[in-house]
């Protein structure tokens, strides 16, 4: 339930903070004292959305904070709304997401206002309530029904899209057979153009490279006077009297490795010197195999990785566009396959909702006799959709009979804005139950109804309000006298500037407040008394 709820900056709001109590809570105000400002800060706590307008005119923000209990824990939550457009959401001090907020609130409270009205004669609504009253059954069955929907379509849409593209099939299938040839004769090799490309910089710098290797291993190995011959004696010379002392050893042992480490390098050079073969012939073969790849590149892809991989999926299309038929085939089979498991599914589903429909139709009668509806029929009628849609294959609507031997007509051709009213509260009544919600909040759920039959709808948010926080935003006298709390919203101006305030109602105030609503602003004794006799009255009663 709702227990608290400070209001900050909020439209012509300064400052107001307003405790609700478990039961009925009324709030009663003149027409354009700001009632429903109080019930857009609400939801707003519990997860509207909000923009900078909402900012009263000169502040920085808006804050809105509520406090409640959900589950049996304490609750806080806080909006604050920058006139710069900022938004800010934290629940119990965590900052969250306006979609995270509205996910735990949607636990907490559920709000009905005129909007409510309309969305109850769109007929597209009424399989979502059939399908919610019995959720615990019809929610498996919806799920494998959504996900046998899916499949169909899935495999609709591939069989689809493999028919239509038969006739561009058949001109790609020589063009397809020819770039994979292409790429096939070429029988490239990941890396390899990178390869080509040293070699031929090694190809085309051959006699450099040659003549370089040629004097570096004369030097060490030919002539009267080598460089390995003469570091040969240097090594002798130093070996004959390294024995003399120890550094001459040491110096000698650095020595030998020098020349043995030059030794192993003068045979490497030797190697390379006999086993280098240039020819122009294979320069010419190199650049050439080079340029074939930069060709294919330009074509197919920028590296040879892709054009393999280009290679890759012009192989499967061209599979595909020869085994057409026989694709096409297993396709129309998968199809059939999965339109027959949908339509399992959507009987299931159907007969589920049925039971559920006929369930929900006599709660929402007996709820509508409670509400003065005494000759009233009403039924929840199916049809079948001559396609199985996103919602199965029924059309549900509500069919309703307000007088005895007329004929059942859907709700925006029969109901006043009265009938409605009375028929959302039968059904809001149902679906608290079902959805577990604590806290219930009707804006101007007096619409279109006087009278004997506002007593109806005060005696029945009482009983509503044995199992759940009512907050109620009314205009009647008969309903405000059957509240367990009252509170008034007025405004007052100051100098500059106009204030909405939230008054919480003495027993007497709020005699004063129903003498108000029963007589205008001049109360008398006359008008006072009704409102008491209005009072004890409605206790009688309940």
């Amino acid at each position: 339930m709702i227990n608290h709820i400070s209001i900050s900056n909020f439209a012509i709001i300064e400052n107001t903070e307003v405790d609700f109590e478990e039961g009925l809570n009324i709030v009663t105000g003149e027409t354009g004292s700001g009632k429903s400002i109080v019930i857009e800060a609400i939801s707003l706590a519990l997860g509207s959305r909000a923009d900078s307008s909402y900012v009263r005119h000169g502040a920085d923000k808006a804050v809105i904070q509520l406090s409640g209990e959900l589950d049996d824990e304490e609750i806080v939550i806080i909006r604050e709304i920058s006139a710069a457009g900022k938004n800010l959401c934290r629940l119990n001090g965590r900052l969250v997401t306006l979609g995270e907020l509205n996910d735990t609130c949607r636990k907490l409270a559920d709000i009905h206002g005129q909007y409510d009205n309309q969305s109850l004669l769109n007929p597209e609504n009424h399989i979502r309530l059939v399908d919610s009253f019995r959720a615990e059954t019809i929610l498996p069955l919806r799920t494998a029904f959504d996900q046998a929907f899916s499949r169909y379509q899935e495999k609709r849409s591939q069989l689809n899209k493999l028919i239509g593209l038969e006739s561009d099939n058949l001109k790609k299938l020589d063009f397809y057979r020819f770039e994979q040839e292409e790429i096939d004769k070429a029988a490239l090799s990941a890396g390899e153009d990178e390869e080509l490309s040293q070699r031929i910089d090694l190809l085309q710098n051959s006699e450099k490279i040659f003549a370089g290797i040629e004097t570096a291993y004369s030097l060490l190995n030919e002539g009267e006077h080598s460089g390995m011959d003469s570091l040969g004696t240097g090594l002798h010379a130093l070996q004959s009297v390294s024995e003399y002392a120890k550094n001459l050893q040491d110096l000698t042992e650095e020595f030998a490795d020098i020349y043995y480490r030059l030794e192993d390098l003068s045979a490497s050079l030797r190697d390379i010197r006999e086993q280098i073969t240039f020819t122009p012939e294979e320069l010419d073969s190199a650049i050439s195999r080079l340029n074939l790849i930069d060709n294919l590149k330009k074509k197919y892809g920028s590296s040879i990785e892709e054009i393999l991989a280009y290679r890759d999926r012009i192989s499967e299309e061209l599979n595909q566009i020869e085994n057409y038929d026989e694709r096409k085939a297993e396709l129309e089979k998968e199809v059939e396959q999965s339109y027959a498991l949908l339509s399992e599914c959507a009987d299931r589903l159907s007969q589920a909702r049925k039971d559920s429909a006929n369930e929900l139709a006599r709660s929402i009668q007996a709820e509508l006799a409670d509400l003065n509806f005494n000759s009233a029929k009403l039924v929840i009628d199916f049809k079948v959709s001559e396609t199985i849609g996103p919602d199965g294959k029924d059309i549900v609507e509500i069919l309703l009979s307000t007088n005895k031997g007329e004929p059942l007509k859907p709700l925006v051709k029969i109901a006043s804005g009265g009938e409605i009213s009375r028929i959302m509260l039968a059904i809001k009544n149902i679906t608290g139950t079902y959805d577990n919600i604590p806290t219930m909040i009707f804006d101007e759920i007096d619409a279109g109804i006087s009278g004997i039959t506002a007593s109806i709808v005060g005696r029945k948010l009482h009983q509503i309000a044995k199992n759940h926080q009512i907050i109620c935003i009314t205009h009647l006298p008969q309903i405000a006298a059957s509240g367990d709390t009252h509170y008034r919203i007025f405004k007052e101006e100051g100098e500059n500037s106009t204030f909405t305030t939230v008054q919480r109602l003495s027993t007497e105030e709020a005699v004063d407040e129903i003498a108000r609503l029963l007589g205008g602003d001049n109360i008398t004794e006359i008008t006072r008394k009704s409102a008491l006799e209005l009072l004890e009255s409605t206790k009688k009663k309940r």
